[in-house]
């Protein structure tokens, strides 16, 4: 497995911090014009169909994390979580497919967060 795979993960957080500031502002300004009911249609649209894009693209990086993850855990014989404790607690010892499963098993959680976020259900 290589981890180019998942470049798309490596890149989220990369950009400079004048364009997240510049972002955030943007993002503030939208969510002023929502709290206001001052939100067109387009914008509605728009914003809607990114977050959808956002998520199928996230859906399917994690399916393919989690196919990975599957190929690990067929080879030990020990589910993720089980195994990640296990390295977390230094039990496993560092052999590359475990430091290798354990980034996956992270890489893996942060786009399950992120894909709540997307999909509107970490707010539930």
């Amino acid at each position: 497995m290589i981890f180019a795979e998942y470049s798309v993960v490596r890149r989220i957080g990369e950009r400079p911090v004048k364009a997240h500031t510049l972002t955030a502002e943007r993002l503030h300004a939208l969510a002023e014009l929502y709290e206001q009911g001052q939100v067109s249609d387009l914008m509605d649209r728009t914003l809607e169909k990114l977050l959808r894009h956002e998520a199928e693209a996230c859906q399917a990086l994690l399916s393919q994390l989690q196919a990975d993850l599957g190929e690990f855990e067929q080879k030990y014989h020990l589910a993720s979580t089980e195994f990640y404790r296990q390295f977390q607690a230094g039990q496993t010892g560092d052999d590359m497919d475990y430091v290798e499963w354990a980034s996956l098993v992270k890489m893996a959680e942060n786009l399950e967060k992120r894909l709540r976020l997307l999909t509107g259900e970490a707010a539930r």
